[in-house]
């Protein structure tokens, strides 16, 4: 069992800890320097939103989400999705980009939510696309051993939302 709440700076070493590798380092936050450090989540902190974290019974994080590029009246992304591996296929990636969606939705009255993904990074886009997000754009870019990857920019709008 777990439960969704706002992030708090005691949190930060246990969101650094859902990061395993620099591969998915990328995938999750690919402006980040592997190993992911308290420092690099605080300051993250100063330029996203509605941090929020999965936490289990005893309060250890096993999962992360935010909000970034918020334009009042118009969009946000979420951003940084990421559970831990071994809470992973149980339905907490859903759940925490739900939460996300009701803050987009609800909380902000946003017309629209964005989101973006790795060509590589199959589940994601299977979870994205499950909860309605469609492609609108994609981009090249390069993964940290220089291998060709697209990112995928896909979006939400608020009449599609099926709560």
């Amino acid at each position: 069992m777990w439960t969704l709440r706002e992030a708090v700076e005691n949190d930060y070493e246990g969101i650094c800890s859902l990061i395993k590798t620099e591969d998915e380092l990328f995938m999750v936050y690919p402006n980040g320097q592997y190993p992911l450090t308290v420092d690099q989540v605080r300051k993250l902190s100063q330029t996203r939103e509605a941090l929020t974290v999965a936490v289990d019974e005893v309060g250890n994080v096993i999962g992360f989400a935010d909000l970034y590029n918020h334009e009042p009246g118009k969009t946000a992304f979420i951003g940084n999705v990421v559970v831990d591996p071994a809470h992973r296929g149980r339905g907490m990636g859903k759940a925490i980009v739900s939460h996300m969606l009701e803050k987009v939705f609800e909380r902000y009255d946003l017309p629209e939510v964005r989101i973006s993904v790795f060509s590589e990074n199959t589940p994601a886009l299977l979870l994205y696309s499950g909860c309605g997000f469609i492609p609108y754009e994609m981009e090249e870019r390069r993964n940290p051993k220089g291998k060709r990857v697209a990112l995928i920019h896909m979006r939400l709008e608020r009449n599609q939302y099926e709560v």
